[in-house]
């Protein structure tokens, strides 16, 4: 028997697992993100990306890890012979039940070392594998933490298993995989928060209402931008090939008299073959996202939307469902299924309200406040 060594395996983090480790933080609070936004701001698109995108990142580990996997199955495992220190079924009632092993490794060319597995063994033949039997294992070789017992070992190691004394090495002389290290941990929680931080920025507008600090995104850059002033403040359209936006100025907001009609006519001016995805109003801030050119997406000729109908609906979720003194309140049109949709939702002093309406304007569902 060879003397009890310290195996001690190396437990700094390498630049690759530090980029993984960063990497799947990210994917991991941007998806969290995406569910939690997403579910809030009624975004459909992005609440099912928080199940996506994971689903995607798994994809590229597996196909990243293929040649790591053939080069580890292509190295020929080592054999040597355990001592069964102790044994412990850890699983549920099946017929191969998990069963958690302390062992003994006695390499033939090294020190023996203690390590702990779990390996599934049949009910018919777990009473072979009694403490302070022998049995054969096969570990790889850079990997002595990763042992198998060989439950259908070849005669010669049959035979020897039979016939050996092992003896118990310590506790202290125990293998274990290696840690990642406090560096993994670290950047991975720094992933996480920069992940989900990039979703709530993004859309910060919609989630806070956000209105005079909501700016487009460098991809959609405005192409056409008008503002005006007079004695009650200023107004700003922008207008691009993918949205349009009007903004007012302080003291002004889109309940007024006459505000919708003079901001959807500069936003939809010259624009008779786009389509609208969605419409958004809040006080200060309407914006139209357009349908992307040739292609057949559902859709709605904004021109044609029933927004003189907006400020009454407003005021029946605020009077009529209990808000009382409203705080905030946004108007969503959509027709990503079916008849087109307007939603309504207040939020003040006696809680959130909401209310949904058909084309022309007509209330068909109602939610008090709470």
């Amino acid at each position: 028997m060879t003397t009890p060594a310290l195996v001690a395996p190396p437990t700094a983090s390498t630049p690759l697992a530090l980029v993984r480790g960063f990497l799947t933080g990210g994917v991991t609070g941007a998806s969290i993100a995406a569910l939690v936004v997403g579910g809030i701001i009624e975004n459909v698109p992005l609440f099912v990306s928080g199940f996506v995108l994971p689903a995607l990142y798994g994809l590229l580990l597996f196909l990243a890890g293929m040649p790591g996997r053939a080069r580890e199955a292509a190295v020929e495992p080592r054999t040597a012979l355990a001592l069964i220190e102790s044994r412990k079924a850890v699983g549920g009632e099946t017929s191969d039940p998990p069963v958690r092993f302390d062992l003994t490794v006695a390499p033939e060319d090294g020190p023996a070392y203690r390590v702990d597995i779990t390996q599934e063994i049949n009910l018919v033949d777990l009473p072979g594998y009694r403490p302070g039997g022998a049995v054969v294992v096969q570990y790889p070789p850079d990997r002595p933490w990763r042992v198998r017992i060989v439950e259908r070992p070849t005669p010669e190691w049959e035979e020897r298993a039979a016939s050996a004394r092992l003896d118990s090495v310590p506790g202290p002389a125990a293998v274990a995989e290696p840690p990642e290290g406090c560096a993994f941990g670290l950047v991975g929680f720094l992933g996480l928060l920069l992940g989900a931080a990039a979703v709530v920025l993004l859309f910060r507008a919609a989630l806070f209402g956000d209105d005079a600090g909501a700016e487009p995104p460098p991809a959609a850059r405005p192409s056409v931008s008008s503002s005006s002033s007079g004695s009650s403040g200023s107004s700003t359209t922008v207008v691009t090939s993918a949205s349009a936006t009007a903004t007012l100025g302080p003291g002004r907001s889109f309940l007024d008299p006459g505000e919708l009609d003079r901001a959807f006519d500069a936003l939809t001016e010259g624009g008779d073959a786009r389509r609208a995805l969605t419409v958004v109003v809040q006080e200060r801030l309407l914006s139209i996202v357009f349908s992307p050119a040739g292609t057949r997406t559902p859709g709605f000729d904004a021109r044609t939307l029933r927004h003189d109908r907006f400020p009454a609906l407003v005021d029946e979720a605020t009077a009529g469902l209990g808000v009382r003194t409203p705080r905030t309140w946004r108007i969503t049109a959509d027709r990503l299924t079916g008849s087109l949709v307007i939603r309504v939702v207040v939020t003040g002093a006696g809680g959130t309200a909401s209310l949904e309406a058909d084309g022309r304007g007509h209330v068909v569902r109602r939610a008090p406040a709470r």
